[in-house]
């Protein structure tokens, strides 16, 4: 398994359940700095066009106490090349739910250029702040 100086990885982290803490362990696992990307507000609005159930500033609080997470920065921009320009990792990490997405074949082409690999680490089945959202409205429709 490769070790990395520099490793980055994003999320939402609303709703912070077990598949995100195992994705920021196993990320960390593999590089001696973790850097992790708290989307903002306004980027999940934007990109998933929702509000997050918890605030910004709560969820990148709970990513930073967080021991396997050396460095907690806003993600302003889905741009990860942006983020790189900025924080020049070697590693970016990501869910293997995302793996053969034409979003994440182009990224490892653009990020071979600059000598970052792109680590797809394993997706945990059956929990998502998206499901955990739904069984929350299932709940106050009661």
């Amino acid at each position: 398994m490769a070790k990395y100086k520099i490793g980055y990885t994003t999320g939402v982290y609303d709703m912070f359940h077990i598949g995100h803490l195992n994705i920021l362990q196993k990320a960390k696992e593999q590089c001696d700095y973790l850097i992790v990307g708290v989307s903002t507000d306004e980027v999940v609005k934007n990109y998933k066009h929702k509000s997050p159930i918890i605030p910004f500033k709560e969820r990148i609080a709970i990513v930073s106490a967080l021991k396997c997470v050396d460095e907690a920065v806003p993600q302003t921009s889905m741009n990860k090349m942006e983020a790189w320009k900025k924080l020049h990792f070697d590693a970016l990490f990501h869910g293997s739910d995302w793996k053969g997405s034409d979003m994440y074949n182009k990224m490892i082409e653009e990020f071979k250029q600059v000598g970052v690999d792109v680590v797809f680490l394993p997706h945990t089945e059956g929990v998502s702040s998206t499901l955990l959202s739904e069984v929350l409205h299932k709940i106050n429709e009661g």
